[in-house]
């Protein structure tokens, strides 16, 4: 799968350059007030999640499917790294016991069958803070080339996760500035943002380096709480 070799090959230099996934994970821990125990992080990437948490937690569940990210994930006595891919249903049945709560920052935007892994996540009867990319990430990049998103809008993932959490609902807009075009489809490239997919060829991308009038990225974030 390209975006489980794209992640796995970024995944040393990824600390260097998530700088909006740091952001919408601190966002998220802080909006729990509750200081769960049992904790599940889907798609954990390098570690985030927890390193945004401030709480003694008993037991955190990291789960990725790329292996090498796993290897940058933060290790103790209460941290269990599960190699799993959250597309499929077996990465959620080998669980003992209850969470507290299942987080997810900026991965689930790349679920293949997304109200499926919500239907997943759901069974395991935990309270949710989820973070998903949604389309009007990129969209004045996007608008520049003439391409459609790549990602869900957030009205349709509203619409799945209303089938399966009784939950709150937040978009939220970030923007980072660049010094160059060159700095900002490097920063594309690594950041694990676009997900290994590449919607442009070699001239393409040189051709908007040129034409995009803009030193800045937006990226649009759907947090879901309940």
């Amino acid at each position: 799968m390209r975006v489980r070799e794209e992640f796995s090959r970024s995944a040393a230099a990824y600390a260097q350059y998530n700088v909006i996934q740091k952001k919408v994970a601190q966002r998220l821990v802080g909006s729990i007030i509750d200081s769960p125990q049992r904790i599940l992080d889907i798609g954990c990437g390098s570690g985030t999640i927890f390193k945004a948490i401030d709480w003694e937690v008993e037991h955190f569940v990291a789960l990725d499917f790329s292996e090498a990210m796993l290897l940058n994930h933060p290790l103790s006595k209460n941290i269990t790294c599960k190699l799993a891919d959250f597309n499929n249903a077996k990465a959620f049945r080998t669980f003992s016991g209850r969470f507290d709560r299942i987080i997810s920052a900026s991965a689930l935007q790349w679920a293949r069958d997304l109200d499926a892994v919500f239907g997943y996540i759901a069974a395991l009867q935990a309270p949710v803070s989820l973070a998903i990319f949604t389309c009007n990430t990129f969209k004045s990049m996007y608008d520049c080339a003439q391409l459609e998103p790549i990602l869900r809008c957030s009205d349709e993932v509203i619409a799945l996760a209303e089938q399966h959490f009784d939950a709150q609902y937040e978009i939220v807009t970030y923007t980072l500035a660049f010094k160059s075009p060159r700095e900002m489809f490097r920063y594309i490239k690594k950041s694990g943002v676009s997900g290994g997919r590449r919607v442009l060829n070699y001239q393409q991308t040189k051709q908007l380096m040129r034409e995009y009038p803009h030193d800045y990225l937006e990226f649009e974030v759907l947090f879901i709480h309940n």
